[in-house]
């Protein structure tokens, strides 16, 4: 027999749970749907929140033939199937699985067939599309973010499928009480799938347990403690390329941006728990030299060695160097100037806003290069007392323009702050005077 959450899925938009804001009374899968002007569309989301229910929803309601692939583990071969099928139909709704492992061949192929009308894609990822998806396909299709269910549209599953005699467990007569529904829908956070099928299990080894103790077992009520015991589902789903990781690593360095030690902690505990190593490490690597930064060069360097020696360690034990560069970082002076800088300084390159570079400053490590123009002119900074002196740097469009803006968060960044502002006075004094004379 097929999984409770297969059976309950949904032939009609009716009958999908949550998402009024897609497929709700004028929404706009739901007026696609009702003018029959179907497009192709990618739904993401994390898992088990309705995108194969309204694809197949979608399907019902149209009555087009309806197709389900997975692009990483279906063949290029199964796609022309229903490519044909579509071509002799008309039109055939494909829903295809994790697309954001579509491969370039399987692309190539669906593309014109996209622009065609033949097939109408509905893909359906748990990673955000605007990062993980190609734009040849992101530019044929529609994104729609599913949202996580509320606690009222789990209990509305959860009582369809419990008064449902032909596809649900309604032949049963089951019910459960208040407490036992709200762990199973606690346990299933968000996941219909998962929450149906831990359903499913409650109900038929409950059932069992009575039958084996010579119990009468109609009209049977299930509890709380016999809700814990029967079913087994994760506390927190996490997909580490999916798009829930992305918020979760998100949180984790705005927490430590905005110096909230117990926060940080506890997304930490939370990555930690998934054992993504990898992210933790390469996110905490990035927040040290762009939220910190120069405000205190030291904790990058204390970053890097927890870093080192967690990734020696291996969970569990790398929880420990990990905690202790994360209470560092979030509560250390902060400062973006760095990157602050360097943005300013690339905008400009985008913008084309740019000039030549010096002739004293371009190579003159070739013959002919004085003939040019090249270095001559070039004054060598250590000939001189402090190792500097003042000369024009920057291509003359560009003199005078400040990339670097030092905040002045800590001790150290208000030394480099001063010696900033002499030596840019003095620079700025000398090429004035440069001009002056000339």
């Amino acid at each position: 027999m097929k999984p409770l959450a297969y059976r309950m899925r949904p032939k009609n938009l009716d009958e999908v749970v949550g998402q009024q804001h897609l497929i709700g009374p004028g929404k706009i899968i739901r007026r696609m749907v009702e003018a029959r002007l179907l497009s192709s569309m990618i739904l993401y989301g994390p898992p088990g929140i309705g995108k194969t229910s309204i694809a197949s929803a979608i399907a019902g309601s149209t009555k087009y033939a309806f197709r389900k692939l997975n692009a990483a583990t279906d063949s290029k071969k199964q796609l022309e199937q229903v490519a044909e099928e579509g071509k002799m139909s008309g039109t055939v709704i494909l829903l295809l699985d994790e697309i954001h492992r579509l491969d370039k061949k399987k692309q190539d192929f669906l593309l014109p067939l996209l622009e065609s009308g033949q097939i109408i894609l509905i893909g359906a990822t748990t990673e955000n599309p605007y990062i993980s998806i190609s734009p040849a396909i992101r530019s044929r299709c529609q994104i729609f973010e599913l949202k996580p269910l509320s606690t009222k549209d789990a209990a509305t599953a959860i009582d369809r499928a419990l008064t449902d005699k032909e596809n649900g467990l309604g032949k049963y007569n089951v019910s459960l009480t208040e407490d036992a529904e709200k762990l199973l829908i606690e346990k299933g956070n968000g996941d219909l799938r998962a929450t149906l099928n831990g359903l499913e299990l409650a109900v038929l080894s409950t059932k069992q347990e009575l039958k084996d103790a010579g119990k009468k077992d109609s009209d049977f009520k299930i509890d709380q403690k016999e809700m814990a015991d029967s079913i087994q589902m994760k506390s927190q789903n996490f997909d580490a390329k999916g798009d829930g990781h992305y918020d979760l690593v998100s949180a984790f360095q705005k927490s430590i941006r905005g110096s909230d030690v117990d926060a940080s902690l506890y997304y930490l505990a939370r990555l930690v728990k998934s054992g993504d190593l990898i992210s933790i490490c390469r996110r905490l690597s990035v927040i040290a030299y762009e939220d910190i930064g120069l405000a205190n060069p030291a904790a990058a360097q204390h970053a890097f060695v927890a870093i080192q020696a967690a990734q020696t360690l291996g969970f569990p034990e790398a929880r420990i160097p990990l905690a202790n560069a994360v209470i560092e970082l979030a509560l250390s002076p902060k400062s973006n100037s760095a990157m602050k800088g360097i943005d300013k300084a690339l905008s400009d390159v985008r913008h084309k806003k740019t000039g030549s570079i010096p002739a004293d400053l371009k190579d003159a490590h070739y013959s002919g290069a004085k003939k040019l123009g090249h270095g001559n002119g070039y004054i060598y900074p250590h000939a001189y007392p402090n190792d500097w002196i003042a000369q024009q740097y920057l291509p003359d469009k560009l003199i005078g323009t400040q990339y670097f803006d030092p905040k002045g968060n800590s001790k150290i960044e208000k030394g480099l702050k001063k010696q900033y502002q002499i030596l840019r006075k003095m620079q700025a004094e000398k090429l004035n005077k440069v001009k002056r004379d000339k």
